[in-house]
């Protein structure tokens, strides 16, 4: 039963990766490409942006930074970079890893040079090794397998959604398409190939089905366009359109995929412990228990849902809050407004996949041979 329920949407899966698939070269920044040089900060002081000396100035109008380069056209070399002396614009300190983009132009000038961001590789690369050997520790043979479909999950997103949406294809069908895939490699590598496996990833699957149809509606109906300062920067780059209705619901369907693995995978694993626990349940009795440790998880996933969801949004509703504006004119933003639909239609699609993947675990957990569980061990020897 389980086979012919999943084989559709396994099948969907790969005919979507097939037909989305992006065959042409990935488009280019329509300003062209920059290349990507390190450096240090070796000098940094208050000045003008035109190179001259302001003295006397209680406001200078740019951040002066002289940075020796590491890497890129001129290695040694230093240069100097302007950059005006705004609140947004980063401090930086003597001895500072910083990356620089260069545009092409005299290797030796400092206008051929922008500042873009702090070298952040060395504390990323230890935090990432710290994050492994935690998984490592506690999960063991499984944790490791849970790093290799975390590994195998960025490659689908690097090497098949990017492309495809940058090639121009819809990026709700490229994002649902994806997340099966996704799926069935994460939820069976981590968590083996089992009747218990199989059902979560059946009530994952149906939710997300559900997500997409009611982001797809309701974003319809709220007139989301998806543009934000993000994807308006990103349009600025590519130099053409993108489908940024469409890019909003495929952040939406994969970013509610993470915590549609967690309920699913924790209720399946709750029916098949009370099945053990007690064989004598039936799936009727089986459904209803589970279902009274679902209503706890899932109000707890929602509430971390939503919380994610307005961390994220935190500037914009920072921004919104002192505007002065009314509440309604507040939620109403595009900005909130696709926070809110976002938040609302991933509790929709958690609060459905509990019931279904409930009662599906109960029908198939209650034909299975039941495993009593180990009795304690007592000594033979007479009490004194």
């Amino acid at each position: 039963m389980l086979t012919w329920l999943l084989l559709p949407f396994a099948l969907a899966s790969v005919v979507g990766v097939v037909l989305l698939y992006p065959t042409g070269d990935t488009p280019s920044p329509a300003n062209g490409q920059q290349e990507p040089v390190r450096g240090e900060v070796v000098a940094t002081s208050l000045g003008s942006c035109d190179g001259g000396v302001q003295v006397g100035t209680p406001d200078p109008a740019c951040l002066v930074v002289t940075v020796r380069m590491s890497d890129g056209p001129a290695p040694g070399k230093e240069i100097i970079s302007r950059s005006p002396n705004e609140p947004s614009t980063p401090r930086f300190t003597v001895g500072d890893k910083i990356v620089l983009a260069y545009s092409g132009g005299d290797p030796a000038k400092g206008e051929s040079y922008r500042v873009v961001d702090f070298q952040r590789g060395a504390p990323l690369a230890v935090l990432a090794v710290v994050f492994a050997l935690a998984i490592l520790v506690l999960g063991r043979y499984q944790g490791f397998a849970a790093l290799i479909a975390l590994g195998l999950s960025f490659l689908v997103l690097l090497l098949f959604v990017l492309p495809a949406i940058l090639t121009g294809e819809n990026p709700l069908l490229v994002a649902v398409a994806a997340a099966g895939v996704i799926m069935f490699i994460a939820l069976y590598l981590t968590h083996g190939f089992s009747a218990r496996t199989s059902v979560a990833v059946l009530g994952t699957m149906i939710s997300l089905v559900l997500i997409g149809g009611l982001g797809a509606l309701f974003s319809a109906a709220t007139d989301l366009t998806g543009l934000d300062e993000d994807t308006a920067l990103l349009l600025g780059t590519l130099g053409h359109g993108l489908d940024t209705r469409g890019l909003l619901l495929a952040g939406l369907v994969i970013g509610a995929l993470g915590v549609l693995d967690d309920v699913t995978v924790t209720q399946a694993s709750a029916v098949w412990e009370l099945r053990r626990a007690n064989p004598l349940l039936s799936w009727r009795e089986l459904y209803a228990a589970g279902l009274r440790i679902g209503r706890d998880h899932v109000s707890s996933a929602v509430n971390t849902l939503a919380m994610a969801y307005a961390g994220a949004a935190l500037p914009v509703l920072l921004f919104s809050y002192v505007s002065g504006a009314d509440l309604g004119t507040i939620l109403g933003s595009q900005s909130i407004a696709q926070e809110i639909v976002r938040t609302l239609v991933g509790s929709v699609g958690l609060v459905a996949c509990v019931p279904v993947t409930t009662v599906v675990a109960a029908l198939v957990a209650s034909r299975e041979p039941a495993t009593a569980p180990a009795k304690p061990r007592t000594s033979s020897r007479p009490r004194a």
